[in-house]
């Protein structure tokens, strides 16, 4: 025992070396073990509720083809992002995350605002998944209650608001509890994931028998209920259901101040996260499609979420609202894990000064060891967020705007790895070798795709302020807010991510770490004073 307890603090000190090397010290506990890091990596893209959530996407821009195919191609070019990312995030393991990856592997006389760009670009998308989360989550409860009342309770915007701010409250409370409780929570939750997308999938192609969907429809058969008269351009934003899915898995990088033997750990974590909700996904929109037809009667159901329709037709009503309540509490602790996500990324920002009141957000509770304060300020944007809810299409704006934010922050720091940083990078455990250039190339090229192919709306037709998607607003109006900050003020004083460890510490730290992590990409203080 006494054995083990030294291996696990050799381990911790190992780490907490590593970090000081990147120029921070250590104010976190780390209670993330490699199975709980990637539990939450795994919980944070909440699999069956998010494809059961997102269902509708592929269903009106595709039918079965977007439902199965529409979900394989995006799966290819996201492994190559998260390839990217578990590389850099292996050499750099720091709850800053991509903006530090930015900043270490710009030009010098561009990494500040290269490094802002990222920042605000990332804290956007977290903060936006949270609320999209949440959103969701809230939508199935109404679904669920509209079922449950065999369509006499069918509740509005206003009610629907209520309920996503009632989720926003129980995070409020959860959220900023200590990394032990988080870890066990994300581990208990992915139990559930795994198993609910599982049993619903084998279930959605077994129980309607000889009346499902031929194979051959499953995998080939295009419906495009969207009104877009190209079909080509139709099947394309089918990907949106996959790209919502398959977000947030940065989370591994963010909560690395956490985790022991981060450097190992997080990259696994992206990876396994990442295939593992793509294998699970694609299994679960099989069955959905086997089960799926009717695809015109499933189109205009009167409930909130197709998707509701098809367990209805398949389970009948109790064995429906079992399968949806599960896919509403892995959506509630995808909140709870996005919360936490979004809350470490907004501590590293303010720990570098790059928020408005960044004294306050970078604070640690003494006790719980967490930034308390971080997450409040993410529920309490994501509660102005939320007022989207009153707009027919307020998940096409949140999920559209949230995959910009999130995927141009991916972009950058990989575009800058396979460029300017090439040759300075030091790569860490996990590592590309020689297909680092080209997966990193694809990676950026996917992400820039993507990125454009989300602000176009689902339907053409645009008749009022309710049918628009607000994605490009959202995007607009944060890169305007950001670039005005940065030319009134942040330009004279923002210097990118900023050490808080003397370089007393460092030399201190430097016996626990080893030679290939000693080759820090972060110059190290010259004096304490300096900083």
């Amino acid at each position: 025992m006494a054995e083990i307890l030294q291996r696990k603090v050799d381990a911790q000190n190992r780490d907490d070396a590593l970090l000081a090397s990147l120029g921070y010290k250590s104010e976190f506990k780390r209670d993330f073990s490699t199975l709980h890091t990637c539990a939450y990596a795994f919980s944070i893209m909440g699999v069956c509720g998010a494809v059961s959530a997102t269902y509708f996407f592929p269903l009106i821009a595709a039918g079965h083809l977007g439902l199965t195919i529409g979900w394989l191609i995006p799966c290819f070019f996201v492994i190559c992002v998260a390839l990217s990312l578990a590389e850099l995030v292996s050499a750099m393991p720091t709850s800053a995350g991509l903006y530090y990856f930015s900043a270490k592997l710009a030009p010098p006389k561009y990494a500040p605002l290269i490094s802002w760009i990222t920042g605000w670009s990332n804290w956007t998308g977290q903060v936006l998944l949270f609320c999209s989360a949440d959103f969701v989550a809230a939508q199935m409860i109404v679904t669920g209650i509209q079922v449950g009342s065999d369509g006499r309770v069918n509740l509005g915007p206003a009610p629907t608001f209520g309920i996503i701010l009632a989720i926003f409250l129980s995070h409020a409370i959860i959220c900023p509890s200590n990394s032990k409780l988080l870890a066990r929570l994300s581990l208990f939750a992915g139990a559930i994931n795994v198993a609910t997308t599982i049993s619903a999938a084998v279930a959605l192609i077994v129980v309607p028998g000889s009346g499902r969907t031929s194979a051959k429809d499953t995998f080939g058969s295009f419906t495009g209920s969207s009104g877009w008269d190209n079909n080509g351009w139709a099947f394309i934003l089918s990907f949106t259901s996959a790209m919502w899915a398959l977000t947030g898995y940065d989370a591994a990088a963010h909560i690395s101040e956490e985790t022991a033997s981060a450097s190992r750990t997080a990259p696994l974590a992206i990876l396994s996260g990442v295939l593992g909700v793509e294998i699970l996904g694609f299994l679960l929109l099989i069955g959905a499609s086997f089960a799926s037809t009717d695809i015109t009667r499933i189109v205009n159901t009167s409930l909130g979420m197709p998707m509701g329709q098809v367990y209805l037709d398949t389970f009948g009503k109790k064995g429906m609202l079992v399968v949806w309540s599960l896919c509403i509490v892995v959506l509630w602790v995808n909140g709870v894990s996005q919360g936490v996500d979004a809350s470490r990324v907004t501590f590293a920002l303010a720990r570098d000064g790059a928020l408005p009141g960044s004294r306050w957000w970078k604070q640690i509770h003494p006790l719980t060891k967490t930034p308390v304060y971080a997450v409040w300020l993410v529920i309490s944007t994501s509660a102005i967020i939320a007022v989207l809810v009153w707009s027919e299409t307020a998940l096409s704006s949140l999920a559209g705007a949230t995959v910009v934010g999130l995927y141009m922050s991916y972009a950058i720091p990989i575009f800058l790895r396979i460029t300017y940083g090439n040759k300075t990078f030091k790569p860490g455990p996990f590592h590309l070798g020689r297909f680092s250039r080209p997966i990193g190339a694809i990676a950026v090229l996917w992400s820039l795709f993507a990125s454009v192919v989300l602000l176009f709306p689902l339907d053409p037709h645009i008749n009022s302020s309710k049918d628009m998607n607000y994605a490009v607003v959202i995007v607009c109006g944060v890169f305007l807010l950001s670039a005005l900050s940065w030319v009134l003020s942040a330009r004279k004083w923002f210097k990118g991510p900023v050490p808080n460890i003397t370089a007393d510490e460092i030399s201190s730290s430097e016996g626990d770490i080893s030679p290939r992590d000693s080759e820090s990409p972060i110059e190290k203080p010259q004096s304490s004073e300096k900083l």
